[in-house]
């Protein structure tokens, strides 16, 4: 999509590994992202409100399309694939149990399931295949959709689901069971895109209407997956081949790769510290100052700490949409414990008689703070920023789950593709950094602070 948008001279760019069905769509309808790709039966499963399904008529794409066009969306034709959810088994495996179909599983209580994260929640996903076919197992534990795979074939779980134009079920040998009561509907692949969207763009995006079959799309599968091809190159080759785009697109090095994604992950962490700093260190000595302040705003900062980093992303995207801003505002709040704590115990553990002697030269409250208690405790303040800094560059991955890049891209994506160098392009200088930003603060803890 990038790649004919940018070669039919409207400006494009791919924000990567933004998460599952609903934070795409509600990016798509604030705004925040201009279009996506999406598959007809999660539209109606899973995206348009009850009612419209409930006043549907006509035939299923006129209906859907209609609805969408109330809420300023519009959708292309079908690409050309159906991409349905189905389940499958080790070959191997299902021979030896007799299974064929998903009504067979009934009479294998106890065989361990792994299934996609979003799968176990979604409307057309396990709760309704479940109550469908009257499944009674009880051993179903979610997994990453990738990561899925390997714990099949190691014979960890026994059956997972599938997309059904995954290169991996030929990989691995997989059978597919037979849905035999025809729960999935159809997944034709088509485009999302808003209302008003550069007509040169909507223009390259229909190019691909009934283009890419399934056999082809299993082929770049596994091209990407499997031979280890870049995703890039493999739809600059498509575009070539079958619909005789010349894209001039570029496959980035490694090095610039790693040089953008770390000038996006400084960039979160820089401005998150320094506006935690700014926050911070003045609820610190609200808390030093009054007892009961104290107790609050430790209390609250410490609360907030708590919250699971990835329940907060998904808290603020409502609130800020996606990208830099929820991220960068995340870090933010976990970034204040540790340096409101700090300097709370820095000023509260100033020995008595130094305060009295400040207070006995005749020095005003604001001056004992500036002159003597802020000095004085100057290396506890610079060792929760420290920590703040630290903790803020690890955290700073999960922001690439909303669109915020930094080394987080290549660690999902890497995930995603089971690629381990692109986790280790990301993880690496994640780490190099926590270790150089450490070392500065050490730095400036052994030389400015006296």
């Amino acid at each position: 999509m990038v790649q004919l948008a940018t070669t039919a001279g409207a400006k494009a760019e791919h924000k990567k590994q933004m998460g599952g069905t609903k934070i795409l769509w509600e990016a798509l309808k604030r705004g925040d992202i201009d279009a996506y790709p999406e598959y007809t039966g999660t539209i109606i499963q899973e995206i348009l409100p009850p009612v419209f399904k409930s006043e549907a008529g006509g035939t299923q794409a006129e209906w859907y399309e209609e609805d969408l066009r109330t809420l300023g969306i519009r959708a292309t034709k079908p690409l050309g694939f159906n991409n349905t959810y189905a389940l499958g088994m080790k070959s191997e495996t299902a021979a030896e149990l007799g299974i064929e179909s998903i009504s067979d599983l009934r009479q294998h209580p106890n065989l361990a399931f792994g299934l996609s994260n979003e799968f176990m929640s979604r409307a057309d996903g396990w709760p309704g295949l479940k109550r469908s076919y009257g499944l009674p197992q009880t051993n179903v534990r979610g997994l990453k959709h990738e990561l899925a795979y390997g714990a099949l074939n190691s014979g960890k779980i026994a059956l997972t689901d599938l997309y059904s134009t995954d290169a991996e079920i030929a990989k691995y040998g997989l059978l597919v069971l037979k849905d035999d009561r025809e729960y999935f509907p159809r997944y034709d692949a088509v485009i999302l895109y808003r209302e008003g969207l550069d007509p040169k763009a909507v223009a390259s995006f229909k190019k691909l209407e009934g283009a890419i079959d399934e056999a082809k799309m299993i082929a770049m599968n596994s091209a990407v997956s499997v031979d280890g091809k870049s995703a890039g190159s493999v739809a600059k080759n498509f575009l070539s081949e079958r619909l005789q785009v010349q894209s001039t697109s570029r496959e980035k090095t490694r090095a610039e790769r790693i040089v953008g994604h770390g000038l996006e992950h400084l960039k979160l962490v820089v401005i998150s510290l320094i506006a935690a700093i700014v926050v911070a260190i003045p609820l610190g000595i609200l808390a030093f100052r009054s007892k009961a302040v104290g107790q609050i705003v430790l209390a609250v900062v410490g609360v907030i700490q708590t919250i699971p980093s990835l329940a907060l992303l998904v808290f603020l995207i409502p609130l800020m949409g996606i990208g830099e801003t929820p991220a960068i505002f995340a870090l933010f709040l976990y970034s204040l414990l540790p340096i409101v704590r700090n300097t709370y115990s820095g000023l509260h553990d100033i020995p008595g008689p130094i305060r009295d002697s400040a207070a006995a030269l005749g020095l005003g409250e604001g001056q004992r703070l500036r002159l003597v208690y802020l000095p004085m405790a100057a290396r506890s303040i610079l060792a929760g920023i420290k920590t703040s800094a630290v903790i803020n560059v690890g955290t700073a991955t999960l922001g690439a789950l909303i669109g915020a890049g930094g080394f987080g891209e290549p660690i999902i994506t890497g995930l995603t593709l089971n690629n381990i160098g692109l986790v280790l392009e990301g993880a690496i200088p994640a780490a190099a950094l926590a270790l150089i930003v450490q070392g500065i603060f050490e730095f400036s803890d052994r030389f400015f602070v006296h």
